[in-house]
């Protein structure tokens, strides 16, 4: 999957994956393999859900997470996307072999 890369130094986070686009706070950010390769399983993610339902299911997902535990951080790290994405984004060759709705699996 062809990943078109743009940069925003104002994002609100380090990197984020807009489908089909990955934003990132600065150039040198490309040469990241880790961070690309998180992205882009965000970027798979979003796909296989038709886009809009990611987004609809990351929020809720979050929102949960943030009655449940209090905290932002906590509730950000335990979203089942960016479960997969943090477990799985130093396997280089994760997306090749990552089976369709992987992400379920972190719920």
């Amino acid at each position: 999957m062809k990943a078109f890369f743009l940069i925003v130094s104002k994002i609100p986070a380090n990197a984020m994956a807009l489908y089909p686009f990955i934003l990132l706070k600065n150039k040198h950010q490309k040469n990241d393999p880790i961070l690309v390769n998180h992205e882009r399983i965000h970027l798979r993610q979003q796909v296989e859900l038709l886009i809009l339902p990611f987004y609809l299911l990351y929020l809720l997902n979050y929102l949960i997470n943030l009655i449940r535990y209090r905290n932002h951080s906590r509730a950000y790290f335990n979203i089942a996307f960016e479960k997969e994405a943090y477990a799985c984004d130093q396997k280089p060759n994760y997306l090749k072999t990552r089976k369709f709705f992987a992400w379920v699996n972190y719920l």
